[in-house]
């Protein structure tokens, strides 16, 4: 296998070797050296509005991932364990719980009452009220071991398909299936003792009652999405013996070995939760589905035979923006296998996908973002991946497939406007929809989708230019610039227009577009989408009447007020949580908003409101998520944020400070290099960067790149409470964000006659 950065790809077998090494190296505090015990899985399981987060047991990128089903963590019922999950908030497969001493066919479906509660990562453990049963569960990659402890005497558990299927009892084992979505998924699964068993079958759902003896069963079981002797062969490999304890302990070093990548030094213990959570949060996707060198794909309904890992459940539109490039830092192997996973699909469907899920491919959202991801992952020198199967489906997702929200296959009339007019047309307000593919709730999101495809096509035009070919580079560079078509420069905002090119009227920035706002935008109002432009800040803000001006506009978003109640706010926009002024913190579009700053020369301003938003915003309690979390979408953010830097365009590879939480960050490289934060005199007060030194060497910009830190870098920064009002002010001295930027040098340039493929 080819290698990345100097890195050969490391084998899954190499990882414990590697976890060994790295923990060597590492300062030999507890703490240090036990990052899982600071997350805190409970963090967000109570929503502002919308979906909570789940305290999600697995292995980092793991097929089994298993939490209690209930509605959020205010709710005192748990519905059943399943055996693990179809995809990030998508559902659920197979269904446990422990016996009650009423084991009728009419039990299986009856919510408990539960107390004692314990969750980590690794592992997991309740106590039900009405019989003090006591259930703990620790995962591997693709299996289950469940323990339940039975005060009583009464050992009994009630195994269910949760949609339909067929379930199969013999002996003290198991198996079965489900169906679900066009596929299933299999399961064989073993007792410790021997068990009665009972059959119950109705409504294409079957029901098993198992009956032992003692006080304890235990049942350990693998997953697959192959066969039954898949999942049998998976449970032999991974959970040979009747060990829950070292089961546990394995699970307990593997997340250590993934959290411990980054240590930090400094902080409150608040902190320090908030932080290794959010870093666990970002191991929730994508998902390894490879089951010994073999894999079941959604795309084409085969099973096919790969050397390479092949993982699924990647909601893009939130990922592509902090998660990914995260990940593409810390783990770059794991992210050429996962955008190698794209190649596949694409080549087994012949599209791209949108949401790339378990089951397929699930279109969501808006825009052509796995071209961003591609691009922010190959400019960083990670190239161990088929580059022209991907363009060539980012290349046909632009030019070839539909734009309309939540709708995916070939293009349409609204989609041959954008091609002709360079925007997508809005309607007015009370105006009927004419064209019958457009979502009859989502809308047409004309602004967002024009904004969005803007930056995905800048993004592919790089791909183009890394590839050598020239007239797709200069194509898309020209759709990149469409944005402009959709900036209203007499009033400052990016405003729809119809299809005779005229401005909507009215038209509320703050506040209009239908449900939503999903005539006009996505998720938010167009506050927030005045800044979605993150290949041209440069453009945008020359359009906004230079730096002193759009400094005011940034000011404004975070002053201005909504001019109406809360609820009716929300009722229009539920995801825009997360409230400061017009700015959202609890949703993906804002992420880069308060690194703009650093693009009008005032980065004091991005550090004073990153340290405020982290704050308000993300405590270490049940309700410490301002928004949808989605699977690392936020939490990418408070990872990166806290360590002090962030990826303001992906597809560029440079980061761009703020101020760190910490005072000193420790990430360890793949190729055995460290990148280090050090923040001298850091404090709450003292929150602004006064001087910057790389290496030792001082200098005025509050960026640098991802080659400098993939190099090994030291990055000192002097902190103090009073702002330094010139650091990072002077023109030089601005962040790279251009629409004529070349991610290979980020330098300014045209594009050639002579392209060749390039990496750093």
């Amino acid at each position: 296998m080819k290698s990345i950065l100097g890195v050969t790809c490391p084998s899954p077998f190499r990882s414990l070797l590697l976890a060994v090494l790295w923990f060597g190296l590492a300062s030999p505090t507890a703490r240090a050296e036990d990052p899982v015990d600071d997350v805190d899985p409970t963090i967000g399981n109570v929503p502002q509005l919308l979906e909570p987060t789940r305290p999600t047991v697995s292995l980092p990128n793991s097929m089994v991932r298993v939490y209690p089903v209930r509605k959020d963590g205010l709710d005192d019922q748990i519905h059943s364990f399943p055996l693990t999950i179809i995809s990030h908030r998508l559902g659920e497969l197979f269904w446990l719980m422990p016996g009650d001493g009423n084991n009728t066919g009419a039990s299986w479906n009856h919510p408990r009452a539960y107390d004692q509660e314990k969750s980590t990562p690794y592992y997991y453990s309740v106590r039900l009220d009405d019989s003090l049963i006591q259930v703990e569960f620790t995962p591997t990659a693709r299996c289950g071991f469940f323990r339940l402890s039975f005060p009583s005497g009464k050992t009994a558990a009630i195994l269910a398909n949760r949609q339909g299927g067929d379930l199969r009892a013999d002996g003290a084992g198991f198996s079965g299936f489900e169906e679900f979505s066009g596929m299933k998924a299999f399961v064989y699964g073993e007792f410790h003792q021997p068990v009665a068993w009972e059959r119950l079958s109705e409504d294409d759902k079957t029901r098993l009652i198992a009956t032992g003896s003692g006080n304890m069963l235990e049942l350990r079981y693998g997953v697959s999405f192959i066969s039954v002797d898949q999942a049998r062969r998976n449970l032999r490999e991974e959970i040979a013996g009747w060990d829950f304890e070292s089961v546990k302990q394995h699970a307990r070093a593997r997340w250590n070995e993934a959290l411990g990548q980054i240590q930090v030094e400094g902080g409150s213990p608040e902190q320090r939760r908030t932080f290794y959570t959010a870093l666990y949060r970002c191991y929730e996707r994508m998902v390894n589905i490879t089951e010994d060198n073999q894999y079941y794909s959604a795309y084409d309904h085969q099973v096919h035979r790969d050397p390479r890992p092949f993982y699924v459940d990647n909601w893009i539109w939130d990922t592509h923006r902090a998660l990914e490039p995260l990940q593409t830092l810390l783990n770059p192997e794991m992210e050429a296998d996962k955008i190698q996973s794209y190649a596949r699909m694409y080549q087994q469907s012949g599209w791209l996908p949108s949401f790339a899920v378990l089951w397929g491919n699930h279109p969501c959202m808006t825009g052509n973002h796995a071209a961003a991801w591609f691009a922010d992952v190959w400019f960083k020198g990670v190239q161990n991946f088929d580059l022209e199967t991907v363009y060539a489906g980012a290349r046909k997702n632009s030019l070839e497939r539909t734009f309309l929200p939540w709708r995916y296959g070939p293009k349409g009339v609204l989609d041959d406007f954008y091609n002709e007019h360079g925007y997508m047309p809005a309607l007015h307000p009370g105006e009927k929809e004419t064209v019958s593919e457009v979502h009859p709730f989502e809308r047409r999101q004309a602004v967002a989708v024009t904004l969005g495809h803007s930056y995905d096509d800048w993004c592919t035009a790089q791909l183009a230019r890394a590839l050598g070919k020239e007239d797709d580079c200069r194509l898309f560079l020209q759709r990149a610039a469409n944005y402009r078509n959709v900036y209203r420069q007499d009033k400052g905002f990016v405003w729809p227009k119809d299809a005779s090119g005229n401005w909507i009227e009215p038209f509320d920035p703050k506040f209009s577009g239908g449900p939503g706002g999903r005539d006009y935008t996505t998720e938010n109002s167009a506050y927030t989408y005045n800044w979605d432009v993150p290949h041209d800040l440069k453009g945008l803000i020359d359009l906004m009447g230079g730096q002193k001006a759009a400094a005011d506009k940034l000011d404004q978003l975070f002053r201005v007020d909504l001019e109406r109640s809360k609820s009716d706010y929300y009722a229009m926009f539920p995801d825009s949580t997360g409230l400061v002024g017009q700015f959202v913190m609890g949703n993906e579009p804002s992420l880069s908003i308060p690194y703009i700053y650093n693009h009008v020369g005032e980065p004091w301003k991005t550090q004073k409101r990153v340290r405020q938003l982290l704050d308000v915003w993300f405590p270490a309690t049940h309700g410490g998520i301002p928004g949808d979390e989605d699977g690392g979408g936020l939490s990418a953010f408070v990872v990166f944020s806290m360590m002090g830097f962030y990826p303001v365009t992906p597809g560029v590879p440079a980061y761009e400070l703020g101020s760190p939480v910490f005072d000193r960050v420790s990430i360890r490289l793949h190729n055995g290099k460290t990148l280090r934060v050090v923040s001298h005199n850091n404090s709450v007060d003292n929150k602004y960067v006064t001087s910057v030194r790389l290496n030792g060497e001082a200098q005025d910009k509050v960026w640098f790149s991802h080659s400098q830190a993939w190099d090994g870098l030291t990055i000192d920064l002097a902190m103090s409470d009073t702002p330094n009002l010139t650091l990072g002010s002077r023109p030089n001295s601005l962040p790279p964000s251009s629409m004529a930027l070349d991610p290979r040098t980020l330098q300014e340039t045209e594009p050639k006659t002579a392209m060749t493929q390039g990496s750093h």
